[in-house]
């Protein structure tokens, strides 16, 4: 058997299955009880990992950075109760002083030391997985991750736009919002080509939405 370059005897452990398929019945599966998904922004952002897109310029990480002040301080978020959390923000296009000057325009010198801040980090699957475990180890008052771009965290190369590529990425992260249960947003760009349906105008395939608990949609009007 070949995997990855590497082969293995047919009568190697590795080869074999390492644990049965699980199954539930209909009625248990009625009969269980499921935690329901956190709120963190009533009727509006739960536990899970959402996409905000949006093009160029409209306003995408100002609005990131409004609702990680929110959440991080427990401030209503247009007209939404939020739940306090510590927020970690990765603004992947900035550098510290750009962000500095961001946030003193919008919320002045009052600060939270709730919000956490990071302008650099690997992609994902060269260590950000393991940065964002460490760090929600450290934090486990953490319910909100933003990533500020996911162009920043994809590995280059010929499958980086594959669908299977796409839902790949999105699976990771959600694997991480559910390990500790919060809410991952991840800011996208958006094509520039209209379509009927606004989120079919999100860059990339539709792997990422496939996989996403939800997405959202910024214009300009």
């Amino acid at each position: 058997m070949q995997k990855d370059n590497v082969f293995y005897p047919t009568n190697s452990p590795t080869s074999a299955c390492s644990s049965s398929l699980e199954a539930v019945s209909l009625p248990d599966l009625y009969d269980t009880s499921y935690t329901p998904a956190t709120a963190l922004i009533d009727n509006f952002l739960y536990s899970g990992v959402y996409i905000l897109a949006g093009p160029p310029k409209t306003g995408k990480s100002f609005l990131m950075a409004q609702l990680a002040y929110h959440v991080a301080t427990g401030r209503e978020f247009f007209t939404h109760k939020v739940t306090p959390a510590s927020v970690l923000y990765l603004s992947l296009e900035d550098d510290p002083v750009r962000l500095q000057k961001r946030f003193a325009r919008m919320f002045g010198v009052e600060g939270s030391a709730n919000l956490y801040l990071a302008t650099k980090a690997d992609s994902l699957n060269q260590g950000l997985e393991e940065q964002l475990t460490d760090f929600l180890q450290s934090k486990p008052a953490t319910k909100l991750i933003i990533i500020d771009t996911l162009q920043k965290i994809r590995e280059f190369s010929s499958a980086a736009y594959s669908y299977a590529s796409d839902y790949h990425i999105i699976t990771l992260l959600k694997e991480i919002a559910c390990r500790h249960n919060i809410c991952i947003i991840v800011v996208h760009h958006t094509r520039k080509m209209e379509a009927e349906d606004k989120f079919d105008m999100i860059s990339g395939t539709t792997g990422l939405l496939g996989a996403a608990d939800g997405a959202m949609i910024l214009q300009k009007k």
